[in-house]
């Protein structure tokens, strides 16, 4: 199974969201965008997963006691490379020490990670040359400033990714709520 660790966002953020993006999304943009119901903060990709790794993971996640975290969204990027459209997402104490966390925890189940966070939600991903220019008309029409109300996330969860032909979609295997204690 492939799996990743992640933050799911509140509905009223998926609404807003929703609402801003719906100016910008075109039928014909050859850019595969994301399901609002897709939406969510990745505080970890593991990958290919073990049934023993997935138990190890699940019992070392739970060990984890962190309050609610306030999360606000910034302003909208794009990983060019990768052709991702994404809205980054503020890299507060409180969250890069929940995600340090995590990577502790599962680096014991052998899933080290090396590379430098940046929170944030993937809204659409390019393909092809087509999509490079599709891209660069969707910088044009982007709102220079926006502000975004934000969210208390209550938990984090334990994702399954599946691919299919139009794209990802996911199930949660496992919900890890946030406790009302002080951060460590």
């Amino acid at each position: 199974m492939r799996l990743f660790i992640g933050i799911p966002l509140s509905a009223e953020t998926m609404d807003e969201l929703s609402q801003l993006l719906m100016r910008l999304h075109t039928g014909e943009d050859s850019l595969r965008w994301s399901a609002p119901a897709s939406w969510h903060i990745t505080l970890q990709f593991l990958g290919n997963t073990s049934q023993d790794q997935y138990a190890c993971i699940v019992a070392h996640l739970t060990k984890l006691h962190f309050p609610p975290i306030s999360i606000a969204l910034e302003s909208f990027g794009f990983f060019e490379r990768a052709g991702i459209f994404y809205i980054g997402v503020q890299p507060t104490e409180k969250l890069v020490t929940l995600q340090q966390a995590i990577t502790a925890a599962t680096a014991i189940c052998g899933f080290p990670e090396n590379r430098r966070y940046h929170p944030h939600i993937t809204l659409a991903r390019s393909k092809g040359k087509q999509s490079i220019r599709a891209m660069a008309r969707l910088k044009a029409k982007i709102p220079r400033e926006h502000r975004f109300n934000s969210f208390r996330a209550e938990a984090f969860l334990l994702y399954e990714s599946f691919t299919d032909p139009s794209g990802s979609r996911y199930k949660v295997r496992e919900t890890f709520a946030f406790n009302n204690i002080q951060a460590p």
